[in-house]
């Protein structure tokens, strides 16, 4: 990455953007698609509401609601898309808000569908799922519902609401997005300009000391600025989530959050726990280490993310991405290698670097056609971890897509990061297998750390050790401010890294930096996934017999299987601790690895 500001949108070339045309050829075509939606909706409504009581009227109907489920799917995506590559642009927002209006309209219209099947006899239920097993899981979760349904005119009404209900993120978005200014900061009596992307996607990594905390202390400072108005939309968020937790008969918002991923109470708090109290020693052995190689006075956290050998980390083309991500991949297959490779030439990825664009990355599957990801590419390694990440979101959706209707093609959230995670250990396995030089070793082992574990097995971790701490706030009947969540979050870090990271100034203010927190409780799904992925891969890597095959089996189950069965497929019992324990035991053996190639080297 160079040191220019962040170019408008409009002077992007268009080779580094997304191709927005498998969705619509042009305006006029989602203009057209989502005027018939309407038309559409109307008619299933007036066909079918009230009526809704054996089974072949059921059929029939979900047949059709298949059909609008897709087409509001396509048009959702389209008008969502721009806005995510551009926030700043008025007519994005507009584009992306009038149709939130109308698909607003149009769920409320719907909501009787859902409130009609939940009325339905349990026989009547399994009928259908004779009939036609691609709607089981849709039934499965029908049936679990009939506790927790409202009555359908306050079902209609919530889902009217939906675009009030979500402001709290939209609020944050447009914070952090659109209203910071970061401006320049100085280091070493030179200039430099500053903006979020620039900020989490560079400088956080930069290998010039001065640099890299000079660039923290200017992104705290401002962020610190918007503490009250961010703390006060997660505030509104939490309360919202709150009070639907007690509308539907929960007694803690995180039972509620915890319901829709088929997950107990026990895996959440164990994949918090033993991660927060096993993990890390290993990661302070790391960061110590870390320290002492890059002769640092200390280790603060703006240094968390420098690399161990900065020398030996090349600069990679979004060409030659291409060559590493098919190596990656291919032990997967012929057929899942091409399938993913589809991304470059159809332009699947936007690659982009401007103002107003969201951070970080993100796949999104429109069922129907080809996935979507967003990213930044500032030609170094971490952009192919990114990508490979997001091409593995991809993976499992175009298989899932193909293997299940669109009511029951999205997976349990908590095995969601598991074929993501997996595409980064086959990317660190291929790098370690071009050579046999300790360096080399050493670079894809630390490259496995940094990326891999550190960004899904810590930093969203540590995100979800302070989430969990926020939300027994609000069960318990309590508030906060921005100082409150400031020391909830300062707490959390230092409770992990101990004496081995200096937790300076601006470190508590890291709550501040995820739109993750407006997504329910993602945040350790995360480190759930990547301890699925982990042993999933091990298996890959031993050449165990039917691996590959029940993990492609595994990628393709939809939402067919609740979690811990889905695990199970893969080769993966999550019922226990024993998988994570034995993904912590292999993180430490790396560690150690590590340390030991550096006394070689030395």
């Amino acid at each position: 990455m160079t040191q220019e500001q962040l170019k408008n949108r409009a002077e992007i070339p268009e080779a580094l953007t997304w191709d927005v045309t498998a969705l619509y050829k042009t305006r006029a075509d989602f203009e057209a698609a989502l005027n018939g939606l309407k038309v559409a909706t109307a008619t299933f409504a007036a066909t079918y509401e009230g009526k809704l009581t054996d089974a072949k009227t059921i059929l029939a109907a979900m047949k059709e609601y298949e059909g609008l489920i897709e087409t509001a799917t396509l048009a959702d995506h389209y008008a969502m898309m721009p806005e995510a590559t551009d926030l700043t642009d008025p007519d994005n927002v507009e584009l992306s808000r009038q149709t939130a209006n109308a698909m607003a309209d149009i769920s409320a219209q719907l909501t009787f569908f859902e409130s009609e099947l939940i009325g339905c006899d349990a026989a009547v239920l399994d009928q259908i799922v004779s009939e036609d097993p691609r709607f089981a899981s849709y039934i499965r979760h029908t049936k679990k519902n009939k506790d927790i349904q409202l009555a359908p005119e306050v079902e209609k009404a919530l889902a009217q609401l939906a675009p009030t209900l979500d402001a709290p993120s939209a609020i944050y978005e447009q914070a952090r997005l659109g209203d910071m200014d970061f401006g320049t900061f100085t280091a070493d009596g030179k200039e430099y300009p500053l903006s979020f992307v620039l900020y989490e996607d560079y400088y956080m990594y930069h290998d010039d000391t001065a640099i890299r905390r000079a660039a923290f202390d200017k992104f705290s400072a401002v962020l610190s600025d918007y503490e009250n108005v961010v703390a006060t939309a997660y505030y509104i968020q939490l309360q919202k989530e709150k009070t639907l937790a007690t509308m539907r008969g929960f007694d803690s918002v995180i039972d509620y959050l915890l319901y829709g991923q088929e997950v107990t109470r026990e895996l959440y708090d164990r994949q918090i726990d033993t991660i927060m109290n096993d993990l890390a020693p290993v990661m302070q052995k790391y960061i110590t280490h870390l320290k002492e190689i890059r002769g640092l006075d200390k280790m603060t956290y703006a240094d968390l993310k420098i690399a161990l050998d900065p020398e030996y980390s090349p600069q990679v083309s979004i060409e030659e991405s291409q060559m590493m991500v098919q190596d990656a991949i291919a032990v997967l297959g012929q057929d899942y290698s091409d399938r993913i490779m589809q991304a470059y030439p159809e332009r699947w990825i936007d690659f982009a670097q401007n103002i107003g664009k969201s951070t970080g990355g993100f796949c999104t599957s429109p069922y129907g056609t080809h996935p979507y990801i967003l990213m930044s590419w500032a030609n170094q390694l971490s952009d192919v971890y990114t990508l490979i990440h997001e091409l593995g979101h991809a993976g499992q959706m175009i298989l899932s897509n193909e293997n299940n209707s669109v009511l029951g093609a999205e997976p349990s959230l908590y095995l969601i990061e598991g074929p993501s995670t997996f595409n980064e250990l086959l990317l660190t396995e291929s790098l370690a297998r071009k050579s046999t030089d300790a360096r080399m070793q050493r670079f894809a082992l630390t490259k496995m750390l940094s990326d891999t574990y550190f960004h899904n097995f810590v930093t969203h971790l540590l995100e979800a050790a302070y989430q969990r701490e926020v939300y027994n706030l609000i069960d318990a009947g309590k508030s906060f401010d921005a100082g409150k969540l400031s020391e909830i979050k300062r707490s959390v870090l230092e409770r992990f890294w101990g004496d081995a990271v200096e937790i300076n100034a601006g470190a508590e203010l890291t709550w501040m930096r995820q739109i993750h927190y407006y997504m329910g409780l993602y945040s350790y799904t995360y480190s759930a996934g990547l301890t699925i992925a982990t042993q999933a891969f091990l298996r890959v890597k031993a050449n165990e017999e039917h691996a590959v095959a029940d993990w492609l089996e595994f990628l393709a189950l939809g939402d067919k299987l609740e979690a811990a069965e889905a695990a199970a497929l893969a080769g993966v019992d999550i019922k226990t601790d024993q998988a994570l324990q034995d993904t912590i035991h292999y993180l430490d053996e790396a560690v150690d690895q590590i340390i030991t190639l550096s006394k070689e080297l030395a």
